[in-house]
């Protein structure tokens, strides 16, 4: 460390410029790996055929969740879920898990029991073995840590980094609800710590509000992609927002890209939610996170397969890197995409 420089925050350098300098004197030693640090999971070679991926994530009391409106059985479902949903990012099945736990006093074993209760509900849906864990104590509030394993044909196993010029850019689903969810539940915590007499107002807002508690991953997708013949050129999860993904995948891929703002599905709930909160449904679209729908890239021959498919959504497609990212509104007017959703060290 040089004494003679100031010492630089955290949050001046970001969530992923410090994950590469953290990483940068890390080469790999085994040729084996396939996919290193940079995208949604790692992968390793099995066989000739079969490529091992692994990924792990965080959920932090505090940061990533609120336990005034999060059930402990939601979190749990919610911890595995948010995994399953990098391991689908590579066209890949999840199969295993090991969950880890550092946990204060304040807890009883009553809560953790429904806490495993919902990791377990996880595991029943994506039809994961959980396989090991460890469990600590901490001083204050609660910290989940999943490892998940999953497998993929090696043929198959999608990227960030191959999206081409021409491709088509395409995403499951809806987007936004999560973020309106969270809005709400935001708003009902206000109101109850002014008044804990006051019933939360909740009637109404079921879908976004189980985006944002209950997200499931898409794992379906994989399946249907498979069913279709189609092996996207690059894929990543929206977990942080359209916005932020766009500009993960041209910038693993080398490319631009132009998205049209009037392609992005979203739900009529959110929408709505949206406009009553006095927010631009299209900003809640790019800039929400936590949807934790597919964002990928086809090769204009799988156009026919998709575009049928009320599953997806063709929002745009990729340009040569020296064209640019750029956010086409109804009106036609391009603006240069920038990432304004979850930001973590803020």
């Amino acid at each position: 460390m040089d004494h003679q420089q100031p010492l630089r925050k955290i949050s001046e350098v970001g969530e992923f410029s410090l994950i590469e300098e953290l990483t940068r004197p890390f080469q790999s030693k085994h040729s084996e790996l396939v996919v290193g640090i940079g995208d949604d999971a790692a992968g390793i070679c099995l066989d000739d055929e079969l490529v091992q991926v692994i990924s792990t994530d965080f959920l932090v009391e505090g940061v990533h969740f609120d336990p005034m409106y999060m059930p402990l059985k939601h979190l749990g479902y919610k911890a595995v879920s948010v995994n399953v949903s990098d391991i689908c990012a590579m066209n890949a099945t999840a199969n295993f898990i090991t969950v880890s736990i550092a946990v204060s006093s304040k807890y009883s074993v009553e809560a953790l029991e429904e806490l495993y209760a919902g990791i377990h509900a996880a595991c029943e849906k994506f039809s994961i073995s959980l396989v090991g864990g460890d469990t600590t104590a901490a001083p204050f509030g609660l910290t989940i840590s999943i490892t998940i394993l999953g497998k993929v044909e090696k043929t198959k196993i999608t990227k960030r980094s191959g999206a081409k010029n021409f491709d088509l850019l395409v995403v499951s689903g809806d987007l936004g609800g999560a973020y309106m969810g969270l809005q709400v539940l935001e708003r009902e915590k206000e109101v109850f710590k002014a008044n804990p007499k006051i019933q939360p107002e909740l009637e109404g807002f079921d879908y976004i509000i189980q985006r944002q508690l209950k997200p499931e991953a898409r794992k379906d997708i994989i399946t249907i992609l498979n069913q279709l013949g189609v092996v996207p050129t690059s894929m990543i999860d929206v977990s942080d927002g359209l916005a932020s993904e766009i500009l993960h995948l041209c910038k693993a891929s080398q490319v631009g890209c132009h998205l049209y703002g009037e392609k992005i599905p979203m739900d009529t709930q959110t929408i709505q939610t949206a406009l009553d909160f006095d927010l631009d449904p299209a900003t809640v679209s790019l800039n929400g996170g936590e949807d934790y729908e597919l964002l990928f890239t086809i090769d204009q021959k799988d156009v026919g397969n998709i575009q049928s498919n009320p599953h997806f959504a063709i929002i745009g497609h990729i340009t040569d890197a020296n064209d640019g990212i750029y956010h086409i509104d109804k009106q036609g007017t391009a603006v240069a995409l920038k990432a304004q959703g979850w930001k973590h060290f803020n």
